[in-house]
């Protein structure tokens, strides 16, 4: 087969990686790709926004199959237009794709299908946002209802934190439209993991778990981030949990947009918080997660591309997974997720058995790779324990030298 992963980033090289592994894959393309991908697939300049040239690209080059790792083409409605065109796409359409596109469609749908989730109100006018927010106290989130590469999330230890990003939000529109509504919801408490899902319209065959760590900084401290590490699987979970979790969130949700008239197609995401009352949903994306991609792909022991083969036919992958543990460490830019620099060298990494690298933000240059994103690249590896995992994975940054430029947190997967 012919497959065509679109995107460019971490996500979409740890796609391209577990791609290669089966024997059903004769030619893999990326576009636009990254400096990594381009060791393993055919990278080409075609923006993943461009749908027109991605169509007759895939025509031209009699592509069996695409898979959508970024969110904006979902929305723009890359599914509806590559199967108007009769060709064959693993990805939600853009009706479906609202679930992660708007906040608050996601939670109106949350509750008409009595999936658990945190209580919450939307807002288009800051001053009667910010009497909700004083009538209600904190600690309080609050939302950019659209898309936001992940960083459109407050959540307010005080009151003048939750007014403050109203003020962002709604008045200065940090976030432009994905900002011009929000959506501000309790504060619940716990752990958070992440539990993706191949889904085909009613039909849910979950991963493993897997848990992300957002903020910036050690000890989960400094802005929020599109995250900065991630292990797999989550193993605090319990068997009950995540059992709950299966039927009474990823489950409702296929059942619910088949309801809806949105049928559902490709990877479904929830972030989830474990509270006091079980599992409820902080958020869902509607593709694969970035870094728990980078974690979870590499303990799949199936063939990939007969996985979504069978997802797409109805037919149940019977997913198996390795028994050993996944943890990634991003390497990010210095000033991320705010400014920095990019075209910095990237020096060669010694890697342990177990480690591998999956690329984000970088380049292939006339003078070697070089950074090309705020996240740069995943460190990561497998063990026999989380532990392990995380030892070997840290061992692949040792190598790395040059950390004027860069920075990483020191504690991924420490609990």
């Amino acid at each position: 087969m012919n497959i065509l992963v679109v995107g460019r980033g971490g996500r979409e090289h740890s796609i391209v990686m577990k791609l290669a592994e089966s024997d059903n894959a004769d030619k893999i393309y990326a576009a636009p790709g990254n400096g990594g991908i381009a060791e393993t697939a055919d990278c080409v300049d075609i923006n993943e926004m461009d749908i027109d040239g991605l169509i007759a690209f895939a025509k031209e080059k009699s592509v069996d199959l695409t898979i959508v790792g970024p969110e904006n083409p979902l929305l723009a409605g890359i599914a509806n237009r590559f199967r108007e065109a009769g060709l064959a796409i693993f990805a939600p359409t853009k009706e479906a794709a609202l679930l992660e596109g708007s906040k608050r469609f996601a939670k109106e749908f949350m509750q008409k299908y009595q999936i658990p989730t945190a209580a919450y109100e939307s807002f288009t006018n800051a001053d009667d946002a910010k009497l909700y927010i004083e009538e209600q106290g904190a600690p309080i989130v609050v939302k950019a209802d659209g898309l936001a590469a992940g960083k459109g999330v407050i959540v307010a230890e005080t009151k003048d934190e939750a007014l403050q990003a109203v003020d962002e939000m709604l008045i200065d529109k940090t976030f432009s439209e994905a900002g011009a509504m929000i959506v501000i919801e309790d504060c619940i408490v716990g752990k958070e993991f992440s539990l993706m899902a191949f889904v085909h319209e009613n039909h849910v065959y979950p991963m493993l778990t897997a848990r992300d760590h957002k903020r910036a900084f050690d000890n989960d401290q400094g802005p929020n981030t599109g995250g900065m590490g991630a292990f797999a699987p989550a193993t605090d979970v319990s068997a009950e949990a995540l059992q709950f979790s299966m039927t009474e969130i990823l489950q409702k949700t296929a059942d619910g947009m088949m309801k809806e008239d949105r049928p559902f197609t490709g990877i479904l995401y929830a972030g989830l918080m474990m509270t006091e009352d079980g599992p409820k949903v902080i958020e869902f994306n509607v593709r694969f997660g970035d870094p728990e991609t980078q974690v979870v792909l590499p303990l799949l022991e199936n063939d990939f591309v007969q996985v979504v083969q069978d997802v797409l036919a109805g037919k149940d992958p019977a997913l198996n997974w390795a028994d050993d543990s996944c943890l990634g460490i991003v390497l990010a830019s210095k000033g991320y997720p705010a400014a920095y620099e990019k075209g910095i060298p990237l020096p060669d990494m010694n890697l342990p058995e177990t480690g591998y690298v999956m690329h984000a933000g970088t380049k292939q240059t006339e003078h070697g790779l070089v950074s090309d994103g705020g996240r740069v690249l995943l460190a990561g590896a497998r063990g026999p324990s989380l532990n392990h995992a995380a030892n070997n994975a840290y061992q692949c940054l040792e190598s790395f030298g040059n950390l004027d430029a860069f920075f990483y947190r020191t504690d991924i997967g420490k609990e």
